[in-house]
Formats: structure tokens, sequence, C-alpha cells
């Protein structure tokens, strides 16, 4: 990007909670966090002063099936920077002094989450979409595996995890190709063998209902299924679907549900593509007694898309939309990083922004509608909620997914 000064620089590692057993559920997420601990060559005040000194940006995340761990700089800071990230990613310090604080640093963390019933009823979601497969477990792990991890086997599963095959190095901005090619072959890495594989998903993923009980002041409800991998090249309609439905200000959720109604701050559509699998939902947020008025709008809406399609105006609209959203993203070195290390771990093409917005434009009614019916049908929903009382859910969801709503109260236990 030859007219910014600064480069954006990011390690790729294939491991996220997809990857861990029960017994290891949330050790990547853990895993990151002490590659901040200090590595032998750099201690973590040192790492912190390093950057500091550099005006730069130090941060990491941990997601479903990756970890990242990425540095803003100038790039004259690019070689410092590149060589301090590679230590903390390959030699990080795992011992029990470290451990034992970064250690209540997370469960605080995991109970911070658990106080947000906004944020926890995505994970109650996951659950009832993906059942006992790891795609249904939440990132942050779980506070018995982290209360009772060890130094010693957080090195294990580090070693298990952290293997030269399955790490990609991205950069975007001010930066040669080559001369960031000369820094990885100058990178000393351990030998090891691949990360084990994510568990198959199973063939039948049957929707269920789950609940969460807490004493909350409103409702947070997540409707939900599965949808395609990230390697489908429906993926492109599906953009253009979840804008049409509640990715915007114009979406249907958002005007009939909010603006019209005012039933609810908080209303939208999502959708996340993962290797084997994908999800599609719809998200509110609303007062016990708007949640079945405002659950029924949602019913409503779903019906209508299902049954009349979309118009010409709002497909034009929300390609747009997409379209513009991803050219101005693409125009930060971040994002443009994030775009080429996402796709090199996974595998896929990475294209260019001619070739994406082609395939947005490509996408007709008919895709649309198609899409529509196959994902939103009403028996592939499952639900999830958070909230005081699980018979005002249950009776809220009775328009929408009946079979389901009226279920035994154990099936929705979480």
């Amino acid at each position: 990007m030859p007219t910014v000064r600064s480069v954006t620089l990011g390690f790729w590692i294939a491991t996220g909670a997809a990857h861990e057993s029960v017994d290891e559920a949330g050790l990547s997420h853990l895993t990151e966090h002490m590659l901040f601990r200090g590595t032998d060559r750099y201690g973590s005040l040192e790492i912190d002063q390093i950057f500091d000194a550099m005006g730069a940006e130090l941060n990491a995340g941990t997601g479903k099936e990756s970890t990242s761990v990425y540095a803003r700089v100038i790039d004259e800071h690019l070689p410092k920077a590149f060589d301090v990230v590679a230590d903390m990613v390959w030699r990080p310090r795992l011992d029990d002094a470290d451990l034992a604080n970064e250690r209540q640093i997370v469960l605080e963390e995991i109970a911070m989450y658990e106080d947000d019933p906004q944020d926890r009823v995505f994970d109650v979601l996951g659950e009832a979409v993906f059942a006992d497969h790891p795609l249904g477990r939440a990132v942050i792990g779980s506070a018995e595996v982290v209360s009772s991890t060890t130094a010693d086997g957080l090195g294990r599963f580090h070693a298990a995890h952290y293997a030269p095959g399955d790490v990609v190095i991205a950069a975007a901005g001010s930066v040669d190709h080559d001369a960031l090619v000369e820094l990885a072959r100058a990178i000393e890495v351990p030998e090891r063998p691949a990360a084990p594989a994510p568990p198959p998903l199973p063939a039948q993923l049957p929707p269920q209902l789950r609940f969460l009980p807490k004493d909350t002041e409103q409702y947070h409800v997540a409707l939900g299924a599965p949808a395609m991998s990230r390697d489908d090249e429906r993926r492109f309609a599906l953009r253009v679907l979840d804008n049409i439905i509640g990715g915007t200000s114009s979406s249907r959720l958002f005007q009939e549900v909010r603006e019209h109604r005012g039933l609810a701050y908080s209303v939208f559509s999502f959708q996340a593509l993962y290797a084997q699998s994908g999800q599609i939902g719809v998200y509110l947020g609303t007062r016990p007694d708007n949640v079945g008025p405002a659950m029924q709008v949602v019913g409503d809406e779903l019906a209508r898309l299902r049954e009349q399609g979309v118009t010409a105006e709002e497909l034009e609209r929300s390609k747009e939309n997409v379209k513009g959203r991803i050219v101005l993203a693409l125009e930060s070195t971040a994002a443009r990083m994030n775009r080429l290390g996402a796709a090199v771990l996974c595998d896929q093409p990475v294209l260019s922004i001619d070739e994406v917005v082609q395939r947005i434009e490509a996408v007709t009614l008919q895709d649309v509608a198609a899409l529509t019916r196959e994902l939103l049908a009403p028996q592939r929903l499952s639900a999830a909620g958070v909230g005081a009382d699980e018979d005002t859910f249950r009776r809220a969801l009775e328009p929408l997914v009946p079979e389901l709503a009226s279920g035994p109260a154990e099936v929705g236990a979480a």
C-alpha cells in the first residue's frame, strides 16, 4: 500500500475453540494471554516498552478456529517488531508464577463475560446449533479448565498446537514482500508435527432450545441455524441476505422491530462461516412485556422473506452496501492483513477486490430466495435465551418454532 508509512504484521495460528477437547476448553485463549508474559529473550515489561517506544500497537485475539498476534508499526520498525512477535509466538516463557497471575486475569474476564447476557446468549445459541461439537463452545473457555491448568500442561498444549505448518505470517502496508520473506526465513522455529484437526461435525444437527436463567432487565433471544462452510460460493449471496434481514439500519428487522414499533433497542442478524459449516442467526434484546410481540414480528418477517422473497430494490441496495463496506475497510492496513492471514490459513484463494465485487454483483434474486428457503426454514431453527423466566421465553417462541418451544424443559437447560 504505497500511500501509507505503517505496516500491520500478523502471525496466524490454526488453533481456537474448535480445536480443543472438553478438557482443553479455553486453552487457546489462555495461551494467547501467556504469549505476552515474556520469552527467554524479552521480559513482559520489556515487550511493552519496546512497542511503546516505537509508538506501535500490539495485540492478539482468539476465535473459533484461529489465534492471531498482530502489531501495527511504522515501516522502519518492522524488523524489530517482527523479531519480538516471532519470539512471543514460538518461545513464550510459560512458568507457574506468570500463569498464576494471568489465570486470575482470565478468570476475571470470564466473570465479566458471564455477567453480560448480550454476549452470553450467542454461546448459548452455539451450544444449541452445534450441540456437543467444539464449534458450539465459548472461545473464552471454562473457569474450571483455566483454574486447573498448569504451566507444564499449557506448554504441552502450545507445543501441540503451534506447529510451523499451521502458522501463516501476513503483512500489509508499507512492506516489501521479499524483505518480509527474509525476516521469516531468519526465524528459528521448532520442528513439530501438524496440530490435530477439529473433529468432524455430525451429519445431522437437530435444532435445540437452550435457556440460561438469569435475573436480567431484558430477555436476550437468539435464533439460528447451520449455514454453509466458508469456501462455499454461496457465501456472497449469504452476505447480501444477511444485510437485508437485519445487517443494516434499513434492514427489515431493524425497521419493523425497532423503528416502526419500538419493541427493541438492539436487533440484528448475523452470519459466521467456518471450515466445516457456518451459522446464520437473529438477535434481539427487549423487556419482558415486549419479548412476545417482538418475536412475533421477527417470525412474520422471516415468513414473509421465505414466501415472497426480496425486492429488486432491496437486493441492489444490499449489494452496494456490501461492496462499499469491503472497499472502505480495505483502506486499512489491519483489515488487509486480516483478510490475507485468514484466507491463507484456511487454504482459500485470496481474491482481488475486483473479483469480490464481481461475485457480489452476480448475486440474483433467485440466489437470495433459495438461501432464505433453505437456511431459514422453521424446522431448522434453534433458539437460545437468557432471562428471568423460561416459560416467558417459550411462549414468545411459540409462533416461530412451535415444536421446539413446547419441548421438554430439560432440553433447554444450559
